[in-house]
């Protein structure tokens, strides 16, 4: 009993640490928290029954970090590709639009 109170402990210590680091977490960060807590979790509840729910925990959160892991980083990817060209295109506009800019201040200029 005393090591699954420490195993939530543990869990929720993770969960707090995690939740105050500075900035925004990636989606590769946020994947890998997930991961970890439900590894722990779940590693933690099947080895209750075997009376060893501490290294249950501990199994369960490190197969459970690695996949999230491996999980966000293929999301994140994605979500960088998807935005690549995004970024272009507000580029090009930003870029358009100076441009009108600069051709009526042409014709201001040549009107006087």
């Amino acid at each position: 009993m005393k090591r699954a109170i420490d195993s939530v402990a543990g869990i929720c210590l993770l969960i707090l640490v995690i939740g105050c680091a500075p900035g925004n977490l990636s989606t590769r960060e946020k994947r890998s928290g997930v991961g970890a807590a439900g590894g722990a979790t779940t590693g933690g509840a099947s080895r209750t029954a075997a009376a060893q729910p501490g290294a249950g925990a501990v199994i369960g959160g490190s197969l459970g970090l690695v996949t999230g892991v491996l999980a966000g980083d293929q999301l994140q990817g994605q979500e960088k590709r998807q935005a690549d060209p995004q970024r272009q295109i507000d580029a090009n506009q930003a870029e358009s639009q100076r441009q009108r800019r600069d051709m009526e201040k042409f014709r201001r200029q040549g009107e006087y």
